[in-house]
């Protein structure tokens, strides 16, 4: 590890103990230990105010246009004790990490230039209590197909009659698909929205436009202009002005920056648009989150659309074996149009949000059409690839290089003139490289930060016996898309590692920076919803097999050589079977309050069958037994040094800690892993076997990983380094037959009814809430040994062998001293392997590697084109 500053890169003050460097591809603490970074997003929840998930239609439009409502509440409640258990939930499981989710609407709702103060202070608040659990966090400016009233997240309501649209009219033309209006404003079945079917918007009018005028108006639509700006300037100021906004207030905080929020994405998975669109009558072979499902319009088809004129346009479906084409399907919108009638803005002047539109701009026609790209009357398309070549200019269009670095530029400028030492998390479009960006914007601190889903299981909510290398044939690696296709549950882990190693490899355009995956995870709803017990008469109810082979197989791609950092979306607080994560029938929460054991889960179910819809979106909150009405104040830790003994005093008859990270959690042993947060020198290799509960970590260790603190002793012809190791073990897997209340030797299950039930409960926003702060702290076990050598922890079963050194276990943190080369040496390599020494702990529902079925050689036979092969990463 090249020498740590004492100075900041950025600003040249000295650096506080606190400060992680991104530097030598790592992040990287003072003393120069590697750092690995792993969490979550919290939260999918906050993508709508409290109890406004998408499936809502009532007041939906109304609010907007009126100003919208706080998002104070999301991602968690801090009135009634439920932050307290949700965060300490997350760091029991060993996370470290949180992408911080908060979007445009939240800071800007009711209107241009009037920001919700309120919620910057509730988000600051927020932050607080992470910091108080000891996360490090990120902030996500988070957005799905722009807007949630553009069928996904992110920017609020007036930004789209600024850009003269009229969102009402989207359902009619399928301009994009709203969940609260699917499938027909006259009969809408919100419950019916097809999975992922919701990202197909980005393939519709609406996105495809906002998106082009949000980084390319000044080009491609140069007569949209609103209060003398191009709408260009317009919605990128007012967007990056609202995240500067917060980041002010983040600042005036005085104890969040760089202690607990390390920095910002840009925008979380930003769209081109029809930025590079060869032919406007036709598909689009440059893009990569456009998932063919439903009607799929080219372009042109979408204009005529947008103008009310009916068209027959592909119809698409996505079965086991990728999308495919089923015909043809007419739209008739019956002359409804998207764009906002001349009416609505008397005097060119907006009577609601008080923006005054360029006469040049005229209401009520299509924008596309208004700079000679198509012909309203004949439907012509005069400028086929209109959107291919700069204005100008004789050459392609590059659109990130040419409008998403512009864009990152300017919103690191704001972000760091609140918030100097942040580190800019880079995230191009999805599955595209970034550009270069000078150093003089990144100033060594910066992350490179893509996303990656296992499409084909995202998309078809089934674990398959056979997938493909989404990303190798985007990117033309393969003469034919059959020589991507991976049979086997080892070769498709194989190639999910090598695919992010493949975007890990990218940061080297960036430069030698950290590499953070932002989003990962995998669908719980999966075949059918069967593991909530809707199918088969309830027999799969709790079983969570395959969802844990699919989530296990994109984390254990995380580890072996990528030792990547990341933060798996999601977890909700409100979670439930009927809605999933509440917003587009998305179900990837680790957690769900339907999972939870005993008198909890029954009480939410009474509510159900009562029809009690109250609180709109269904969150009951636990509360303590010696207080009744009141949030209970009970300790526990989860931890560090400390551990809860099976004796405690512990809320809602959860006997131990164990009960507590396993209740309500979903394939928690996919997950809940052992990792390296600290290492002194770099993991070469990372391995976990979870059925046999066995870790296995490389480290290779340099002359310059000395550790830059206080004298190191000497040992075995180097230096015993002064500062360990640090490796999270997990309760979840290395627990002892005590903890686990198996001394009887009967399995444990993670869906069974074990422990005491809990309390009734009563009504509030979040689960499980009470607050949590050291109990006891347990012996210390120090060993020094090169052969297994069973522990005596009162908590954890473990038998472990390093190949030198010496190691202790506090709580569920193992620390490891070892050797250090001394200058002129060659590295040294250390290895440590973890098991459990009773062997894996028996959970109720592991099952076999699925063999393939009879319908592999039809599949293998079956044409497949690219765009069946797609990633599908959109979050």
């Amino acid at each position: 590890m090249p020498a740590i500053p004492f100075l900041s890169p950025v600003t040249g003050a000295e650096i506080p103990g606190h400060y992680i460097h991104t530097t030598d591809g790592n992040f990287v603490d003072n003393a120069g230990r590697t750092l690995l970074l792993r969490g979550v997003n919290l939260s999918g929840t906050a993508k709508a105010p409290v109890g406004k998930p998408s499936y809502i239609l009532e007041g939906f439009w109304e609010t907007a246009e009126n100003g919208g409502e706080s998002f104070v509440g999301q991602p968690l409640n801090l009135e009634d004790g439920s932050a307290d258990v949700h965060l300490a939930r997350l760091r029991g499981w060993g996370f470290n990490m949180l992408r911080y989710v908060v979007t445009w609407e939240a800071l800007e709702h009711a209107g241009p230039g009037k920001y919700d103060y309120e919620f910057m202070d509730y988000t600051v608040q927020v932050l607080r209590k992470c910091k108080d659990y000891g996360f490090k966090v990120f902030m996500d400016p988070h957005q799905d197909v722009w807007s949630r009233f553009s069928g996904g997240s992110g920017a609020p309501y007036w930004t789209l009659p600024a850009c003269g649209i009229n969102p009402r009219n989207f359902t009619a033309t399928e301009a994009a698909i709203i969940h609260p209006e699917y499938p027909v404003t006259s009969d809408p079945d919100p419950a019916s929205l097809p999975a992922m079917i919701w990202s197909t918007n980005y393939g519709r009018l609406a996105s495809r436009t906002i998106f082009t005028l949000f980084f390319a108006g000044k080009d491609f639509a140069p007569k949209c202009v609103i209060d003398g700006q191009n709408i260009q300037d317009y919605l990128q100021g007012h967007y990056i002005a609202a995240m500067g906004e917060l980041a002010d207030r983040i600042r005036e905080a005085r104890d969040l920056l760089d202690e607990c929020v390390l920095g910002w994405d840009s925008m979380n998975e930003p769209f081109e648009g029809l930025l590079g669109w060869r032919d406007l009558s036709k598909s689009s072979d440059r893009q990569t989150n456009m998932l063919k499902k439903g009607s799929a319009p080219t372009p042109a088809q979408s204009f005529r659309l947008g103008m009310g004129q009916a068209q027959t346009v592909e119809k698409w479906d996505f079965g086991s074996f990728g999308p495919k084409k089923r015909g043809q399907v007419t739209v008739d919108p019956h002359g409804i149009k998207i764009w906002a009638e001349p009416s609505t803005e008397p005097g060119n002047v907006h009577p609601k949000w008080g923006w005054r539109r360029d006469p040049e701009w005229k209401l009520g026609e299509c924008i596309w059409a208004q700079h000679g790209v198509w012909d309203i009357e004949t439907g012509w398309i005069v400028v086929p690839d209109y959107f291919m070549r700069v204005p100008g200019e004789d050459r392609e269009v590059e659109a990130i290089e040419d409008y998403w670095r512009p864009h990152f530029r300017a919103f690191a400028k704001r972000i760091r003139q609140s918030h100097p030492e942040a580190i800019m998390f880079v995230q191009p479009p999805v599955f595209a490289q970034p550009p270069s960006i000078e150093e003089e914007d990144l100033k060594g601190r910066c992350c490179y930060s893509p996303h990656y889903y296992d499409g084909l299981t995202l998309v078809s909510r089934h674990w398959n016996w056979f997938n493909a290398d989404a990303l190798g044939v985007l990117r033309g690696r393969y003469s034919s898309p059959f020589q991507a296709v991976k049979i086997g549950e080892a070769a498709i882990r194989k190639s999910i590692q090598e695919q992010l190693g493949e975007l890990k490899s990218d940061v080297d355009i960036l430069g030698p920076y950290p590499t953070l995956i932002g989003e990962i995870g995998t669908p719980f709803d999966m075949d059918g919803r069967r593991s909530y017990g809707w199918t088969d008469n309830g027999k799969y109810l709790g079983d969570y097999s395959n969802q844990q082979k699919a989530l296990d197989a994109s984390l254990n791609a995380a580890d072996g050589p990528n030792s990547l950092n990341y933060t798996i979306w999601t977890y909700c607080p409100d979670s439930c079977h009927e809605w999933g994560d509440g917003w587009n029938m998305e179900d990837l929460s680790l957690w769900s309050m339907d999972d939870m054991r005993g008198a909890g889960r029954a009480e939410f179910r009474m509510r159900e069958q009562s029809g009690d819809r109250s609180l709109g979106y269904r969150t009951p909150t636990l509360r303590g037994r010696d207080t009744p009405g009141a949030a209970s104040s009970v300790s526990l830790s989860l931890t560090g040094t400390t551990t809860p003994t099976p004796n405690a005093s512990l809320p809602f008859g959860w006997r131990n800690q164990y009960d507590f990270l396993t209740d309500g959690t979903r394939a928690v042993r996919a997950f809940c892993r052992p990792f390296a947060t600290a290492v002194v020198g770099v993991p070469k290799r990372t391995d976990f076997d979870i059925a046999k509960a066995e870790f296995k970590l490389v480290i290779r260790v340099r002359p310059e990983d000395t550790p830059q603190t206080s004298d190191s002793t000497s040992m075995l012809g180097g230096k015993e380094s002064s500062l360990p190791t640090e490796i999270y073990i997990p309760v979840i897997h290395f627990a002892n037959d005590k903890l686990l209340g198996q001394a009887d030797g009967r399995e444990a299950s993670l869906s069974d009814d074990i422990g005491p039930t809990f309390e009734p409960v009563s009504t509030s926003r979040n689960a499980s809430t009470i607050n949590l702060s050291p109990i006891i702290s347990p012996p210390t076990i120090v060993s020094s040994t090169t052969t297994l050598l069973p522990q005596a922890s009162p908590d954890l079963d473990l038998s472990v062998s390093v190949s030198s050194g010496r190691y202790e276990v506090q709580g569920q943190t193992l620390k490891w001293w070892y050797s250090v080369p001394s200058e002129g040496e060659e590295d040294f390599e250390h290895t440590i392997i973890i098991k459990r020494a009773g062997g894996s702990i028996k959970v109720k529902y592991d099952e076999g590697i699925q063999s393939a079925g009879a319908g592999m050689w039809e599949w293998i036979h079956h044409s497949i084109c690219p765009s069946s092969l797609t990633g599908c990463t959109i979050m």
